[in-house]
């Protein structure tokens, strides 16, 4: 999908009457293996966030999400393209310029409890981004981190305590503190509830959606949870082997859904109600790999726009 792609759509999400917040333009990462072959991870993704819009990346395990969130976020370095925010190209700038730059974009992990280090009170895990920007210290820095716990419904005398003595949800909270510590734009939650039971994620996917009517963030929404996606997300978009192969508002992926593979994702969503089944025709085959021989990879897919906003790669 080229930028010039994106940048027209229209979904009449919140990002519609702004230029976007974060523009990530061709952008591909490839990861070596043990011989001379490469992963390719993420192949030519263009994507824009707009303010105060959550737009859900979905797909099966492998399919590059992650790897894209943290292109995104410059966890990774890309090999090609761009990521802008706000209009300004960070795609290779220097630890230094980028530093304060960070401040506009944290993100969730999966794994709350790998997220936070055993060692540290949990008060000190959602401080330290605020004395590492030289933000706060003292009174002031406990103070504005107790209003952070506040926030996401969490005590104070919580603080003094250790990642071990709260349950999956709560370690969920104090990651999202953290990563609102520093007052972001942009918050990438990267399967930030399928660890959680059913009822937690139901109370941090209301915590997320409080959170973003109030301080009007958006979020980039890494998920494989379509139940989730249709609750959270304005736009949604849908990889397959590290490219987009359908992208569009909610409501028009879940009403329409148009690839072939986004079809089969919907199919695979279990139906509790026995009257409601039908019968899938089953999927056979070998399972595609992303791993390619040296001077060789993926065919670039090209993407038709079926209705305003719609856009599905061609098959």
């Amino acid at each position: 999908m080229s930028s010039g792609l994106v940048a027209d759509m229209d979904t009449g999400s919140p990002s519609t009457s702004r230029a976007p917040l974060v523009q990530a333009q061709g952008v591909s990462k490839l990861f070596p293996t043990d011989g001379h072959s490469k992963v390719h991870a993420v192949v030519d993704v263009s994507l824009d966030i707009g303010h105060a819009e959550t737009v859900a990346v979905v797909g099966e395990s492998g399919c590059g999400k992650s790897t894209l969130a943290n292109l995104i976020i410059r966890l990774h370095e890309p090999d090609e393209g761009t990521i802008l925010l706000e209009g300004t190209d960070i795609t290779h700038m220097g630890p230094r310029k980028l530093r304060p730059l960070r401040r506009a974009m944290q993100i969730i992990f999966q794994d709350p409890f790998a997220s936070l280090d055993p060692r540290v009170r949990v008060g000190d895990a959602v401080g330290e981004p605020l004395k590492i920007q030289g933000l706060a210290k003292g009174a002031e820095l406990e103070e504005r981190v107790a209003q952070l716990f506040e926030l996401v419904g969490l005590e104070r005398w919580h603080l003094k305590n250790y990642p071990h003595q709260f349950s999956g949800g709560q370690r969920q909270r104090i990651c999202i503190a953290r990563a609102l510590s520093l007052n972001p734009k942009l918050v990438i939650a990267d399967e930030a509830v399928s660890a959680l039971d059913v009822s937690v994620q139901a109370q941090v996917m209301n915590l997320m959606l409080g959170l973003q009517n109030e301080f009007g963030l958006s979020y980039l929404f890494i998920s494989h949870d379509l139940a989730v996606v249709e609750r959270i997300a304005h736009r949604v978009a849908v990889m397959y082997l590290g490219q987009i192969v359908e992208l569009g508002s909610r409501e028009q992926v879940f009403r329409n859904p148009t690839h072939s593979y986004t079809q089969r994702l919907l199919d695979a969503v279990p139906i509790a109600d026995p009257r409601q089944r039908r019968e899938r025709p089953l999927i056979t085959g070998e399972i595609p790999s992303p791993v390619w021989a040296p001077g060789t990879g993926p065919e670039i897919v090209i993407h038709a726009e079926v209705e305003p906003g719609h856009f599905v790669a061609v098959e």
